[in-house]
């Protein structure tokens, strides 16, 4: 038994979803598409935090991270929005199989780097969702791009479409324990209640944060008081 198999067997418990994840298997070459396309995004940050280091001596730009979304979540996305199982679905109907996370140091770093990113030639933007200035219910908050990259193939060149979220350092650490504490354990509703509560309350004091920090920035930079 091949490596891939012998994974599936172990890992994916569900038969049903095995049998997709086995009926996908054309998607190989799409999902290394994806990665390609995941390291021209990562590239191109890197090269504009080594331009800002360069100039101005700073680093916008504190982490990032990327990921590939895994065949057992691509299976139950289609699932969910009842469509075909098959590549040419995915690539038409899914955005966020390649993605990228961008974590800064401030809140205008994000919105300066979003905006350096889409006015590159290359890029396609194709939407956005500011969850900064508009957060979700539960606290969350990010800027979320999608936008379609060229990779460069043998005698082809393909578009290919990238999620890019942007957080602040505090945004990403209120996100990834939000993460790990909400689906620890099955909890009893009002217990549930009371920590998700907790949990937006956090999220709260987390943002209050990263405009204290950004105004604290900014009366070093001279460019404006500290409020009183």
């Amino acid at each position: 038994m091949e490596k891939r198999e012998l994974w599936i067997q172990e890992n994916v418990k569900d038969e049903k979803v095995r049998q997709m994840i086995y009926k996908l298997d054309d998607c190989r070459e799409l999902m290394a598409y994806y990665s390609c396309a995941i390291m021209e995004i990562e590239t191109k940050f890197k090269v504009l935090n080594t331009q800002f280091a360069i100039r101005k001596s700073y680093n916008p730009i504190e982490t990032i991270k990327t990921r590939l979304k895994s065949m057992e979540s691509i299976v139950g996305k289609l699932q969910r929005k009842h469509l075909p199982m098959d590549a040419a679905t995915i690539e038409r109907e899914l955005n966020d199989i390649a993605g990228v996370r961008v974590i800064c140091p401030f809140i205008s770093d994000i919105y300066m780097l979003a905006d350096c990113l889409l006015e590159q030639d290359d890029i396609t933007f194709i939407q956005r969702k500011d969850y900064i200035k508009h957060p979700k219910e539960n606290g969350y908050r990010s800027l979320h791009l999608i936008v379609e990259i060229p990779i460069f193939l043998q005698g082809e060149k393909r578009p290919m479409k990238v999620e890019i979220q942007f957080r602040t350092i505090a945004m990403d650490f209120w996100a990834s324990l939000e993460h790990r504490l909400r689906y620890k354990k099955e909890l009893d509703s009002e217990v549930a209640s009371r920590i998700s509560a907790e949990l937006t309350d956090c999220a709260e004091n987390s943002a209050a944060l990263d405009l204290r920090m950004e105004q604290v920035k900014d009366a070093i930079e001279g460019e404006k008081a500290l409020p009183r």
